[in-house]
């Protein structure tokens, strides 16, 4: 079973630098990886792709796709796993906004 989701978190701060960004895509896949595995076993998985890009439209943007294939006898709901996992990278950048807002 495969399932792939794909969120976008419009983050509206165009003045955090390379760096800073970076370390919130970094931080999003941390979570996302942390959050699957903390629910199945390694050998449950059989594949996971974790990618974060930062897109600068009018809004700064930070995309997180996350694809996830387990074998047909994990009982697991592979979306809501994703879902859940998505939520909890939303909130950890979330915070770390928050943070960032706080040392300007």
């Amino acid at each position: 079973m495969a399932s792939g989701e794909k969120k976008v978190i419009h983050i509206g701060l165009p003045e955090l630098s390379e760096e800073e960004l970076i370390e919130l895509g970094e931080l999003a896949q941390k979570v996302i990886i942390k959050h699957i595995f903390d629910v199945l076993n390694r050998s449950d998985v059989k594949d996971i792709e974790v990618t974060t890009r930062i897109n600068r439209d009018e809004t700064l943007d930070l995309e997180i796709e996350v694809y996830l294939e387990v074998p047909v006898f994990v009982k697991v709901n592979v979306d809501s796993l994703i879902n859940e996992a998505l939520e909890r990278a939303y909130e950890s950048v979330e915070k770390k906004l928050k943070t960032l807002a706080i040392k300007d």
